[in-house]
């Protein structure tokens, strides 16, 4: 479903909550960017990945929104190098290619908040 009204301007029941309270230029970014995407790939996971990665080129989220940053770039080293076999530490400070779960030179990931399937009480 389309992102932008006829105007461009975002719809705002069409975006993520943390972009409704954010600055209409986000919105804009996002929304146009996902739209793209859209006519691109399909609309799925893909569509939103492109759009987020839009949008964190200008912007960062603070808490409940997304600011704008003070320099315009890559987010992280991660995605500065870019592609599928990008290279470099994520903002999170995860290596490439971690997978929710894998162990890291820091020990386990919390894989409670990965997990998948429920465990039955008692």
């Amino acid at each position: 479903m389309p992102k932008t009204t006829k105007k461009g301007d975002a719809k705002k029941s069409e975006i993520p909550s943390t972009l409704q309270r954010s600055e209409s230029k986000a919105q804009r970014t996002f929304a146009k960017a996902h739209d793209s995407a859209v006519k691109e790939y399909g609309e799925g996971g893909r569509a939103h990945r492109v759009a987020y990665a839009a949008l964190k080129h200008s912007y960062e989220k603070v808490g409940d929104h997304w600011e704008p940053k003070a320099q315009k770039g890559p987010s992280d080293d991660r995605a500065r190098n870019g592609g599928p076999n990008a290279s470099g530490k994520s903002a999170a400070g995860k290596p490439t290619g971690a997978k929710p779960g894998a162990a890291t030179d820091d020990g386990p990931l919390d894989v409670g908040r990965h997990a998948t399937t429920r465990v039955r009480p008692g």
